[in-house]
């Protein structure tokens, strides 16, 4: 059960096929931005490998990461049709792979070992932030339902909470707390979160409380704006409070 019982495995069929199109009709070698370096053709194959990556982890039920480069069937065809086709089926890969051994068998992540539906919701949410760097690269609208875009910023939160092999920085330091607050309405308690410092994590839940710094926006500018893909600025993001507190999160937490 995640905060609104989203249909995730819908929800990502959808998303992979809107970025199916929108990518299918783009230049290839277009740059983008927010993956620097990367072009349109390196996303598209970074995501539809991931897919596959993924669908191999639960497939032979792994215990210990697997190589990318060794899954099968990694890269895109050079046609755009072709690259489409592969990307949608990818997503229904991991479908048929969850499907196949059962959504509760455990499974290894890079978050410990998981049921192998969880791979389904964070496909999902790959998808969500890359069809954005694509639309921000391709100077296009992007549109995400605020139910998605909401439970797209608690699994990103989800994943903070996990301690990280290698040290850094905590994304908050002691003391500090961040509200965030999506102003969709309808969201409820599922639009906003109180995030308070765990060590060299974040432990964080659902309230309204006064914190260090408050971060108020539409659901998906605030996905956006955590994942640092737009700046954390008026007109779309609101930021009240210690600014500084929200800059060293963002700059502790690269996606």
């Amino acid at each position: 059960m995640t905060d609104l019982d989203l249909d995730h495995r819908a929800a990502f069929l959808d998303q992979t096929a809107l970025f199916a199109e929108l990518t299918r009709t783009a230049d290839p070698q277009a740059p983008v931005p927010t993956c620097p370096g990367w072009t349109i053709r390196n996303l598209i194959t970074h995501v539809g490998r991931g897919e596959r990556w993924s669908a191999t982890i639960v497939r032979t039920r792994a215990s210990e990461p697997v190589d990318p480069r060794t899954v099968a069937d990694g890269k895109p065809p050079a046609d755009a049709d072709g690259a489409a086709t592969w990307l949608r089926d990818g997503a229904a890969d991991l479908l048929a792979a969850v499907d196949g051994v059962g959504a509760q068998v455990p499974v290894w992540t890079f978050t410990g070992p998981r049921p192998a539906e969880w791979w389904i919701r964070r496909r999902l949410h790959e998808v969500v932030a890359h069809r954005a760097d694509a639309a921000l690269a391709l100077g296009v609208p992007y549109d995400l339902a605020p139910e998605l875009a909401a439970d797209a910023v608690s699994e990103w939160l989800d994943l903070l909470t996990v301690p990280r092999r290698e040290a850094g920085e905590p994304p908050l330091s002691d003391g500090a707390t961040m509200h965030l607050h999506a102003t969709d309405e309808g969201l409820g308690a599922a639009g906003e979160w109180m995030v308070r410092p765990a060590g060299e994590r974040i432990a964080w839940e659902h309230g309204h409380a006064k914190g260090t710094v408050a971060v108020r926006g539409a659901a998906s500018d605030l996905f956006l704006a955590l994942l640092r893909r737009i700046p954390a600025e008026p007109p779309r993001v609101e930021v009240l409070g210690d600014r500084e507190v929200l800059a060293r999160f963002l700059a502790r937490t690269p996606f």
